[in-house]
């Protein structure tokens, strides 16, 4: 036996995927208990219809999916196979879904996966039950197809089995123990297990034991309609399970698979169905099995009248039986994997559906044998990345029920969240609304995209309108904002900035330990750094202020990073991390006229040799105390001021009645996305993540190499001399082909990277794509073409910073 001991808790597809992959890498001191019976338990899983389709606009979960199949494909049970691959088909019944099916279609090329875009006629082909009348066009994936989760659960059983790890039915889980803040074992009602880990893959169950250590998850099982026609005439004679591909018509929230001669229907079109984690039956006292209810035929008669349109066969046939199966959902639509912040060796891996499940099992396998996952980037699905508000149970209820609802919608990547909202307003909120700020959301915070009051800046300039697509969620006042930065000054709300308070006498060598630069200098230094795991792949970038000799404000990316510097806090206690970002506040003032509003307020050198770039100080802004930081994001000239929420609209106001006569203005995101590309500006979590090292991305400066150690630098040495791939800025002449990201790149007709951001660059005149492309093409002068929808957009390959390379404007 080897490893730790651990307990995983669910043996559905996810918990049977973990021991398997569990024990291949060494550790057999694994215990897996189900309240249920092998290998069908009652959960999601062992009623799951089992189609598979691989297209996300998430690369990650893309990856997943198609391990899971990769998996899946080579499992069987006594020769029965635990995956069909007859193929996936997306049908489009209207215009717009023919647009969406192209934009589909790039994810999965950006991502790696074959897949092609059919004509009516040829989706009839692949599918005769289609009506052609009602079909515009279609999305074939050849590699999807129909998981036969109770098989492949009870083939991992086996093999994992094989390595001596223990299963153990009818187990229901009373208690999670601890001692000192850690597991250790597993209360039962056949007694306690113990461990020093604790993996929890319940399920629909996953917060009842979640909240047995204290751990709010946002999860809400809900029902989902799933029915069976009896037998279809046209299919009369079928003798093997299924022969035509898994289909979905997105338009009408439906899906469809075949059953032998009859047909499973699939429907998220009814009313959100949520119920508690607590009211879920029993194995016992549940008629077929807890995650099936009875099914509301009412719900399904609109999701029958349109099957029976667009597969006019079905006709012939009635719905003989149907349930209402219970699946779990999440705020963001994203699975929660990782470990409590609070209780050490508690980990979840729920929210995870079939698609996904072998690949979850890979991932968090490798992340606890290896203390990170080397296969994919699970930045996105890390259950540490929600911010407090996102953890009440109002919000959510509500925003699981609206991912329901929208599970099959075309969004848009700028498309605003429902409700509840607005949650979180900055002090100037009200000024904001005054000059009539169009609001996106930020991690909960109201952020102004642009100002309807800049509207009259837009008369005299020659302002290209993008794309029907680029343009939604835009106006042309995004460009007058921008260019008013680059000519005056203006003002930016950089409120929604994750900013840390990291202080004690341990701090600044905690610091040390973590960051790529050094960052105990003087008090007064500003550092651009990174974060990186032990594999040298890059966990974050940020900027680390010694704002005193034990006080470090650090401006982080999210949550994520607050949890890392927790998990790596001396237990001596030297050190303290603590979140600021709801009491204070932070305009960024920016532009060549930044000097002549700041300076005339305050008795403190902010000139050019006064406050130096990379610096700052601690002033009074009028009456305002300010910490204020030489830096810009946007490329210009300026500081981000930071003050105390109380004090957030006196110094909005104080900035304003100052700005407002040198032409100064608000500015909103959308201007400020355009300039940061002009600069050539990363942002983590869409140009670069943990998949990606600082050689590659283009952030190697902000390594010193030098340095005595710090976390990844092992890992680091080895991967800076096999760079393949780079973080590439590309230019697009044709100013309405304005790209908005994923979107993969060709090198003639061979696929060969993605697009990460991409914006217009207004004071360029020209379209900005970043790009991840193999080495050798990222040459300055090489043209490739974006698919972006049905068409191929020329970009090329350009040296960066796009805008004042030499920094002038910056340091002036």
């Amino acid at each position: 036996m080897a490893g730790p001991r651990v307990v995983i808790i669910g043996a559905g597809v996810v918990g049977a995927a973990l021991a398997d992959e569990i024990s291949a890498r060494g550790w057999t001191e694994v215990t897996v208990v189900d309240q249920g019976p092998l290998p069908a338990t009652g959960g999601s899983s062992s009623h799951a219809p089992g189609l598979v389709f691989q297209a996300n606009p998430s690369k990650t979960m893309t990856e997943l999916a198609r391990y899971t199949v990769e998996k899946f494909c080579s499992l069987d049970v006594d020769g029965q196979p635990c995956f069909l691959q007859v193929g996936g088909l997306e049908v489009a019944t209207t215009p717009e879904r023919v647009t969406e099916l192209h934009r589909r279609h790039g994810w999965l090329t950006a991502w790696g996966v074959d897949s092609r875009i059919l004509t009516a006629d040829e989706c009839v082909e692949k599918h005769p039950l289609v009506n052609r009348e009602r079909v515009l066009a279609g999305l074939h994936i050849p590699t999807d197809g129909l998981a036969k989760a109770v098989l492949a659960v009870e083939a991992q059983i086996r093999r994992a089995t094989g390595r001596g790890v223990t299963f153990l039915a009818r187990h229901e889980v009373l208690d999670v123990l601890r001692a000192d803040g850690e597991v250790t074992g597993v209360r039962t009602d056949q007694g306690d297990l113990a461990a020093d880990i604790v993996v929890c893959c319940a399920g629909i169950w996953g917060p009842k034991i979640a909240r047995m250590v204290g751990m709010n998850l946002p999860l809400t099982p809900l029902g989902h309609q799933l029915a069976w026609t009896g037998p279809v005439p046209a299919l009369a004679g079928q003798t093997e399970e299924a022969v035509r591909p898994i289909l979905r018509h997105q338009d009408a929230d439906l899906y469809y698979r075949d059953r032998h001669d009859t047909l499973g229907i699939g429907y998220y079109g009814h009313r959100p169905m949520p119920i508690t984690a607590d009211e879920i039956l029993s194995v016992d006292e549940a008629d077929a099995m807890p995650s099936v209810l009875k099914f509301t035929e009412d719900d399904f008669a609109d999701a029958w009248t349109e099957t029976q349109s667009l597969l006019p066969a079905t006709k012939d046939a009635k719905v003989e039986e149907g349930i209402n199966g219970l699946f779990s959902f999440t705020t963001d639509g994203l699975p929660l994997l990782g470990e409590s912040p609070d209780v050490k060796g508690f980990w979840v891996a729920e929210a995870v559906w079939v698609t996904h499940s072998a690949g979850v099992g890979r991932a968090v396998a490798e992340w606890l044998v290896d203390g990170h996952c080397s296969s994919f980037d699970l930045h996105e699905c890390d259950v540490n990345r929600f911010e407090p508000h996102q953890l009440s149970p109002e919000y959510v209820l509500a925003r699981d029920c609206q991912n329901f609802v929208e599970v099959y919608d075309i969004l848009h990547p700028l498309q605003p969240s429902g409700d509840p909202r607005p949650i979180r307003t900055t002090p100037f909120h009200a000024r904001q609304q005054e000059l009539g700020a169009f609001f996106l959301e930020a991690n909960g915070w109201e952020r102004p995209h642009w100002y309807e009051a800049n509207a009259g800046l837009v008369e005299g300039r020659s302002i290209v309108t993008p794309n029907d697509w680029a343009a939604r969620y835009w106006s042309p006042i995004v460009a007058a904002e921008a260019q008013t930065t680059r000519e005056t000054v203006a003002m930016y709300d950089m409120t929604a900035l994750k900013r840390l308070e990291v202080s004690g006498r341990g701090a600044a060598d905690l610091l040390e330990r973590l960051c790529t630069g050094k960052v105990a200098k003087s008090v007064g230094s500003v550092t651009y750094t990174l974060l990186l795991d032990h594999d040298g792949g890059i966990r974050s970038d940020i900027t680390v202020a010694r704002l005193a000799p034990d006080v470090f404000q650090v401006g982080a990316n999210g949550n994520l990073d607050l949890d890392w510097f927790t998990r790596h806090l001396p237990a001596d206690g030297t050190v303290q991390v603590r979140d600021i970002t709801p009491g204070t506040c932070c305009i960024g003032l920016w532009g060549p006229l930044a000097r002549e509003v700041l300076q005339p307020l305050t008795d403190e050198d902010f000139s050019a040799t006064g406050l130096k770039y990379f610096r700052a100080r601690r002033a009074h802004i009028g009456s305002v105390p300010v910490t204020a930081m030489r830096l810009s994001y946007v490329g210009e000239l300026g500081w981000e001021l930071y003050t105390t929420a109380d004090l957030g609209q006196k110094l909005w106001d104080t900035l304003w009645r100052a700005a407002r006569p040198l032409g100064g203005i608000a500015a909103g995101r959308g201007a400020f996305n355009s300039l940061r590309l002009e600069k050539g500006y990363r942002s983590f979590g869409t140009d670069m993540t943990y998949e990606h090292d600082p050689y590659e991305a283009g952030v190697g400066f902000a390594v010193k190499a030098d340095k005595e150690d710090f976390v990844g630098k092992a890992a680091l040495e080895r991967r800076r001399a096999d760079v393949r791939r780079k973080l590439t800025c590309l230019t697009i002449e044709d100013p309405r082909a304005v790209v908005m990201g994923k979107e993969p790149v060709y090198d003639g007709q061979r696929a060969v990277g993605y697009v990460t951001s991409a914006a217009f660059g207004y004071t360029i005149g020209k379209g900005i794509a970043y790009a991840w492309l193999p080495a050798e093409l990222a040459v300055p002068g090489t043209t490739v073409h974006i698919g972006y929808f049905d068409q191929r957009v020329a970009a090329a390959v350009a040296e960066e910073p796009l805008f004042d390379p030499a920094m002038s404007r910056l340091r002036g």
